[in-house]
């Protein structure tokens, strides 16, 4: 079969644990999942194998060798994600990426799957993140499973156009050539007991309540162009008598960027928490008024228009190796709006799976890509679990870096899977309806109402356009793009309805 496709979204492009692979007719095969790895209950930091691409022959002579490049099949170290990056993040890929994998410890390989090759999830054009000389063009990421083994292939797309003649027309094909810098990433996201275990949890549908306890609060960025100094520091909630202070919690960090991480969640859950659990909506309406209650106008302290807190994973409940990302948080004012994504990753998983699906994601996005930190906001898989993405506080207006030209001022939602072909399940929508409801609450907004975002840029709106947007959008609203697959995109108007009611409207 024709070369393994090397993929990396840029990201953060911090150089990826370059592998040494010998040719594949005389490579050994890989050692075994474990070795090399902490004890049961440690936690694995993961790699990444960043493999360039290089032509392949074709067998269609009409065709030049850099119109198709790959990755022939190959042994290599134990992965479970992969991606393809190329140099310029301003270049589009214009063709077909292929990936065929080979399960851990077997000799049984997978068919050709594609990997979405317009990832179009990024920063602002302008961005601190997004001109830092480190980011990447890259396709979405694909689960794989543990493998030990890679195929790649990229072949661009060819153009037909018609041309008119002086005794005629004429169709005229082109190929645009294929991106400079090529490489497929096969990212190892490591192990973490916690994570694993929590997750465990939840899947087995074990009932959580809310934890109030108070937590330092995270210093904000330094440049002031970025940040937004006013944001509310989060206090805990008043009323020790409504709480239930007997949910799970780990042990507090001591890392510093990891006590940074959890305490922007001060107020919501104890330090080092796995988990920030639910609240039922007259708890909420407290929590409401002590983070924000500076700020709600008299209309929101009559009527708070706002749904129950649901249960989040937290970043150390997933596993984040927050030495990964860069140790400041940026904020913008408000969140007015929320845009709905999928992972375009792959529905190969199970739930159980999900804490190492998300903590390749974020190696993907931040190594190989050059973003400087995961760029949703949350995440929601398909049993209707909802986990914190960017750090920052998952009550504050963190900038993300997801829908190009509109993340200030929004979140991003991002469902782990694809969803063009496949109709979500209940529960993600569920999910998604209750994260909305809550948190476009604390800013005020009507999930089923309209909003104005100004463009920051991007193939759908100019640069400093104000937009008229749907407080619950979907990716494609803001940027021309298939995402969140047309299945998901369908189910956005009962989401809005559903948010909505939860937020007593």
């Amino acid at each position: 079969m024709r070369g393994l496709l090397a993929s990396s979204v840029g990201v953060t492009c911090a150089a990826a644990l370059a592998l040494s692979l010998t040719s594949p007719a005389v490579a050994a095969r890989p050692v075994s999942p474990a070795a090399g790895r902490p004890a049961s209950g440690a936690e694995a930091p993961g790699s990444t194998q960043s493999l360039p691409l290089a032509p392949l022959a074709s067998r269609d002579f009409t065709l030049a060798p850099a119109d198709e490049q790959g990755l022939p099949r190959r042994d290599v170290r134990h992965f479970s994600l992969a991606g393809v990056i190329w140099d310029d993040p301003d270049t589009e890929l214009h063709g077909r990426v292929q990936i065929r994998t080979r399960a851990a410890g077997t000799d049984t390989w997978s068919s050709w799957q594609d990997l979405e090759a317009h990832n179009d999830d990024t920063a602002d054009p302008g961005t601190a993140e997004r001109i830092s000389g480190r980011v990447h063009g890259a396709t979405a990421p694909l689960w794989v499973g543990d493998s030990d083994g890679v195929e790649v292939r990229v072949r661009a797309e060819a153009d037909h156009r018609t041309e008119d003649m002086a005794r005629g027309s004429r169709t005229v094909t082109t190929t645009p050539p294929l991106p400079a810098g090529l490489r497929v990433e096969l990212v190892d996201p490591g192990e973490s007991a916690p994570a694993s275990t929590r997750q465990e949890a939840a899947a087995a549908g074990a009932p959580h309540r809310a934890v109030a306890r108070s937590a330092p609060t995270p210093e904000p960025a330094e440049d002031p162009a970025t940040m937004d100094t006013s944001a509310p520091t989060p206090e805990p909630a008043e009323d020790p008598a409504t709480m239930d202070t007997s949910a799970p919690t780990a042990e507090p960090p001591e890392d510093p960027a990891a006590m940074d991480a959890s305490a922007a969640n001060a107020g919501l859950a104890a330090p080092g928490a796995i988990e920030i659990p639910a609240l039922n909506r007259q708890q909420t309406e407290q929590e409401l008024f002590a983070l924000r209650a500076g700020e709600l106008t008299e209309r929101q302290r009559a009527k708070p228009y706002i749904g129950a807190r649901p249960r989040i994973v937290t970043r150390r409940g997933w596993g984040a190796d927050e030495g990964l990302r860069e140790r400041k948080f940026v904020y913008t004012k408000k969140v007015k709006a929320a845009f709905v994504h999928h992972t375009a990753s792959g529905n190969g998983y199970r739930c159980t799976q999900v804490p190492s699906l998300i903590r390749g994601i974020y190696r993907y996005h931040v190594k190989s890509m050059g973003w400087r930190d995961i760029g949703y906001n949350f995440l929601v898989d398909k049993c209707g679990n909802i986990y914190e993405g960017r750090a920052g506080g998952v009550a504050r207006a963190v900038l993300g870096a997801h829908t190009l030209g509109f993340n200030t001022n929004s979140m991003g939602i991002a469902v782990v899977g694809s969803y063009g072909s496949k109709k979500p399940p209940a529960a993600v929508t569920n999910a998604v309806a209750r994260l909305a409801a809550w948190k476009l609450g604390l800013y005020g907004a009507n999930p089923k109402g309209k909003t104005y975002l100004k463009s920051g840029g991007g193939n759908r709106y100019p640069k400093g356009k104000k937009v008229r947007l749907n407080v619950i959008s979907g990716h494609r609203d803001g940027f021309a793009t298939e995402c969140p697959g047309r299945k998901l995109y369908r189910k956005l108007g009962s989401t809005r309805t559903t948010a909505a009611r939860l937020q007593g409207r």
